[in-house]
């Protein structure tokens, strides 16, 4: 018995070497965070294992409720797909009043939720408004402007546009379930700036699309650096209290000290107040009578850049429905915020799981939200 416990502590003091041999250490943070709770991959609480910084609603603007508010039954296909994938909030809202909310498993209006990469929507939104400041010059502005590791070779010709459109040519694997990525990494890593600062530009920039979430945070990165502020702080001002958000927000930092934001995602907030930049971008960029964003901007985001990627424009997903247009912002686990513009329709699921079957393979989730959302907002006159 002596000797198995001998082997056994063996073994486990070799494997933590090799760990922090290959520098891998943060490994030891996913199993604590997402394996030792019960999951294999991030999670919609678990923003409550990591440092946070706090987004202050301090205007609040609260939504008007239709006078049919929540008279629409949900149909028995909406109850069996929010049954089966764990939904948490189920919200339609049209011309700007909410007509149907519904809260499962303890969740309620009030219920932050960790939205995974519905939060490149939101940092794009940031791009534009760094841009109309004057911050960033445009999208065409170079990298190596902010950062002198894209001086030379291929990361040379890397702009900032080429990051809001996931055209960087960036070395990156997007991998959610396995701990052994850049992904992961980036997940959980005490340092995330210089994670990101090393990956290399192996592709020609600005070719052709493909969705990597280190674009985003380099993204971010490039924000941060071009406004002297943080994220958080940028976002608080310019978007949160402007469009008047009900309630505060947290985005999961790296570390507590001099933290930076995941930029690519893991920001936690409530159905309601995601539904903010849905109404946004609806509007054109107006909120009420304020311009937030410029149109063209608001243009450029919901329109492909490539013509191989139609589904894709400057941070946002580009879909139709019954020939109607259809923006969403997408994230991990089947996070959505889906608007109509034409119809002034928006439409928000928060939840713990989702089904990806697309091409000829069967009905994705989003399909179902989008066609389940639209029943009930055509409901209502």
């Amino acid at each position: 018995m002596k000797k198995a416990l001998k082997w056994l502590v063996g073994i486990s003091l070799f494997l933590i070497l090799l760990i922090y041999l290959f520098q891998v250490d943060y490994i030891f943070s996913g199993v604590r965070t997402i394996y030792f709770t019960g999951n294999n991959t991030a999670f919609i609480s678990d923003y409550k294992f990591f440092d946070n910084r706090e987004i202050v609603a301090s205007s609040p603007q609260p939504w008007s409720i239709h006078e049919q508010y929540n008279q629409i039954e949900a149909s028995e296909k909406l109850k069996e797909i929010n049954k089966k994938r764990k939904t948490k909030a189920f919200l339609v809202i049209k011309n700007d009043s909410i007509i149907f909310e519904k809260y499962y498993d303890g969740y309620n209006e009030s219920s932050i939720s960790n939205s995974f990469s519905v939060t490149k929507s939101i940092v794009v939104s940031m791009l534009w408004k760094a841009i109309m400041l004057g911050h960033i010059k445009g999208i065409n502005q170079p990298v190596s402007d902010f950062f002198n590791d894209y001086k030379v070779g291929l990361a040379s010709s890397l702009t900032v546009g080429n990051l809001a459109s996931m055209s960087s040519g960036m070395d990156w694997s997007e991998e959610y379930y396995t701990p052994f990525n850049i992904t992961a990494e980036s997940y959980f890593t005490k340092d995330l700036r210089p994670v990101i600062l090393n990956r290399k530009i192996v592709n020609e920039p600005g070719k052709s699309f493909k969705y990597l979430s280190g674009d985003t945070q380099l993204l971010g990165m490039v924000i941060e650096k071009a406004t002297n502020s943080s994220l958080s702080d940028f976002l608080e001002k310019h978007f949160w209290n402007p469009m008047g958000a009900e309630n505060a927000a947290l985005w999961q930092l790296d570390s507590e000290e001099n933290g930076m934001e995941k930029a690519y995602c893991c920001f936690s907030a409530t159905a309601k107040d995601f539904a903010r930049f849905g109404k946004l971008y609806i509007n054109k960029g107006m909120w009420n009578d304020k311009k937030i964003l410029d149109s063209s901007y608001i243009d450029l985001s919901l329109n492909p850049v490539f013509e191989k990627s139609p589904y894709y424009g400057y941070g946002w997903w580009l879909y139709e429905f019954e020939g109607k247009k259809v923006f969403t912002m997408n994230g991990h686990r089947g996070q959505f915020v889906i608007s109509f513009p034409d119809e002034n329709i928006i439409i928000v699921r928060q939840g713990e799981f989702n089904n990806k079957v697309e091409e000829g393979k069967g009905t994705s989730d989003l399909q179902h939200y989008i066609a389940e959302g639209y029943k009930i907002a055509s409901s209502i006159n």
